[in-house]
């Protein structure tokens, strides 16, 4: 990254960093995108069991694992200040924290969600394919956190083109061994939907280890010496991620796991509307790597110009990203109002769960404005190490408003499962609204 002078310049960064973290991020959700389509072409029970699993485990990725983004602001902020040193402390530390947290993980799911899935109110045989889709899951989740490290590194150096090139090449791979691990080929059993953990979790380990390879070889991230050698754990640097990591974890537990606990809510409707609200969903959450893009760009990229002094450098790349979250919403909206039978068709051969899938798939076209526009703020927000009061509009939207207005909605009209829905909507609404004064704010102090 460098300093920018006009509208045009910054443009030509602002897209320059946000392409390959946008093909990164559309490679990395089109795992979980192919293990439900390809399950969801096994069977409607492994479909529903992978939709139950792969919500709880995405609730404690984005949450635990959230805490780790905190590295990004401080490492972008440390190299628009030249700090080199401060990098690789920093970064060294947050490799043994996700270590940690990654074991914290593995305790949960062995020894916590079984006894989440006997309580809920769903078929025996959705349980196991759940309970079997996350064992299988734990041998890739020390792979996946310390990845999302050095992935973090990588980007906050404005080299996002690096880990855009191996999420790119490892999307072919997860696609075979679901193929293989799923259906059952070349000798390896049929596993359903437990074979897209044994392929998501092999793909992990391999992503790891090329990009160890990188940081280690090739300049100028083996400048940094990151693990050249063995140092003690810094528990100052680990507060520091803390204080920072912390609020913007629990901002994303919050957001995530709203849809988790719908998700899970949604049992009581049966197994055919699991399955097709998680295919919307899907579909949704794929939509939403447009503006996730953009939120991260933007936490680089502000980073970058705060750590600089430059703020009002900052505040235009800011516009500059919000505009482009929107008008990609615009397009997303036709495309999803054109194809609506031809999506749903993508995730199942079952009628039934074809027709839910079709209705589910109007919700998603209203989430994508509020997402345009809440996503690149707290993005932007996280570049100045704002996270705290993110953290709260988090909080009050999904959970106080969002949920309730959801529940109220399912169970006292005639919406049903759409009900959850319709209050996903509105608490995404308000986040919104809440999230554009805090910039506001933000832009006159």
């Amino acid at each position: 990254m460098k300093e920018t002078y006009t509208l045009k310049e910054k443009i030509k960064q602002f897209s320059y960093i946000l392409l390959p973290i946008f093909l990164t991020q559309i490679s990395l959700y089109m795992m979980n995108f192919f293990d439900v389509m390809m399950t969801g072409k096994y069977r409607a029970i492994d479909l529903a069991g992978v939709a139950i699993g792969s919500n709880i485990w995405v609730a404690l990725f984005t949450g635990i694992g959230g805490v780790l983004t905190g590295l990004t602001p401080i490492v972008a902020q440390a190299f628009g200040a030249k700090d080199s040193e401060r990098i690789t402390r920093t970064v060294e530390q947050a490799i043994y924290l996700a270590i940690t947290f990654a074991c914290f993980v593995l305790v949960i799911i062995y020894y916590l969600v079984p006894f989440l899935l006997q309580h809920m109110p769903i078929e025996h045989d959705v349980q196991v394919v759940a309970y079997e889709y996350l064992k299988a899951l734990c041998i890739g989740i020390v792979p996946i956190f310390i990845y999302h490290v050095l992935r973090s590194f990588i980007d906050a150096l404005g080299r996002t083109n690096v880990t855009m090139m191996l999420t790119l090449c490892s999307l072919p791979l997860n696609i075979l061994l679901n193929y293989v691990f799923i259906f059952g080929r070349w000798g390896i059993p049929a596993f359903g939907g437990v074979g897209a953990g044994y392929a998501t979790s092999i793909t992990y380990w391999c992503l790891l280890l090329c990009v160890f390879l990188l940081i280690r070889f090739r300049k100028p991230f083996s400048t940094y010496h990151v693990l050249k050698k063995v140092r003690p754990i810094s528990f100052p640097v680990w507060k520091q991620l803390f204080s920072i990591g912390t609020p913007i974890g629990l901002a994303i537990f919050f957001e995530t796991s709203i849809f988790s606990a719908v998700t899970l809510l949604m049992s009581q409707f049966g197994t055919a509307t699991i399955a097709a609200h998680q295919a919307a969903l899907n579909f949704g959450s794929l939509l939403y790597m447009v503006p996730l893009s953009v939120s991260l760009t933007l936490t680089i990229i502000v980073g970058f110009e705060v750590g600089a002094k430059r703020l009002e450098h900052a505040k235009r790349y800011c516009i500059i990203g919000i505009s482009a979250a929107v008008m990609m919403a615009v397009v997303a909206s036709i495309v999803l109002l054109l194809f609506r039978e031809t999506i749903a068709s993508l995730y199942t051969n079952d009628d039934l769960v074809l027709q839910w899938t079709k209705q589910f798939l109007l919700y998603v076209l209203f989430f994508q404005f509020s997402d345009a526009v809440a996503a690149p703020i707290q993005g932007a927000l996280r570049g100045y190490k704002d996270v705290r009061f993110p953290f709260f509009i988090a909080l009050v939207s999904y959970w106080l408003v969002g949920l309730p207005v959801g529940y109220v909605f399912a169970h006292y009209t005639t919406a049903g499962p759409f009900g959850y829905w319709l209050g996903l909507i509105v608490g995404l609404a308000s986040g919104a609204i809440l999230l554009w004064m805090r910039l506001m704010q933000k832009w006159k102090n």
